[in-house]
């Protein structure tokens, strides 16, 4: 007997034309080899296409005409990153939900590793972090190690790699996390409050394949002035939430897979 019914992978995608059939496909083979290996009964893949202005809503929507195991959700206005990781979390089906981009960080074959951890470690997110990231360049390096060890420093979070898309979460968390970010701060929020919350993550690591255009959005001054602002907003607000107590957190994951 499967030990989780259905897994939801989706990539939140804007302008990716040259990458979605190529993670959508990755996708499928990841999702074949779950459901032979016995660990879901089924899977669905989605794609959040963020308003994109290239090729990537004719491609998608080719996709899911070709494939009814993929769905995808259109944006009629740009939500940045947040907005469709949100979108992606609402209209996932599955009990077990993974994110990850369109440009493929890590290869898809890993999903198999992560859903073996949640079952075996009873974990209630599995969190990848990149082994190597000198393919990012240096300013990218520094800007990284800067925030994951701030983000350590206010929220005690022992997240190696916390912004990296590589996420796989029981239904249950997701539907007791409200998040609130429409941005780049999403990943450190959904930690944050699940963690507050008394969730248990778990970490392993994967070989980082990075991408090969666009530029990180931490390198903008306003971008990073605005990711403090939201970091200290995020700190005084957790201060008021209080854990849930063990039998409830039970309860919900007994009740979400």
């Amino acid at each position: 007997m499967p030990h989780f019914d259905l897994l939801t992978i989706f990539f939140p995608a804007w302008n990716e034309e040259a990458t979605l059939e190529r993670a959508v496909e990755a996708a499928v083979e990841a999702g074949d080899r779950l459901v032979a290996d016995g660990e879901v009964a089924d899977y669905e893949v989605l794609v959040i296409d963020d308003a994109s202005t290239d090729a990537t809503p004719a491609i998608a929507d080719a996709l899911a005409a070709a494939d009814p195991r993929v769905r995808v959700v259109h944006h009629p206005v740009n939500r940045k990153l947040g907005g469709s990781v949100r979108t992606g979390f609402t209209h996932a089906a599955g009990d077990v939900v993974l994110y990850t981009d369109a440009d493929l960080p890590f290869d898809m074959a890993e999903v198999s590793k992560a859903v073996r951890l949640l079952r075996i470690y009873d974990a209630d997110i599995v969190s990848a972090y990149r082994f190597d990231r000198t393919g990012e360049g240096p300013r990218r390096l520094v800007y990284s190690f800067v925030y994951n060890h701030l983000v350590q420093l206010l929220f005690g979070l022992r997240v190696r790699d916390v912004n990296f898309a590589g996420k796989l979460i029981r239904r249950a968390v997701l539907d007791h996390v409200q998040l609130k970010s429409e941005g780049s701060f999403i990943d450190v929020e959904l930690l944050a409050r699940a963690d507050r919350l008394g969730y248990h993550t778990v970490q392993f690591g994967v070989d980082y394949f990075p991408r090969t255009r666009g530029v990180s959005t931490l390198s903008s001054n306003a971008v990073i002035l605005k990711i403090v602002r939201e970091l200290w907003a995020l700190r005084r607000e957790l201060l008021t939430l209080r854990p849930l107590p063990a039998e409830e957190r039970r309860r919900l994951l007994t009740r979400g897979g």
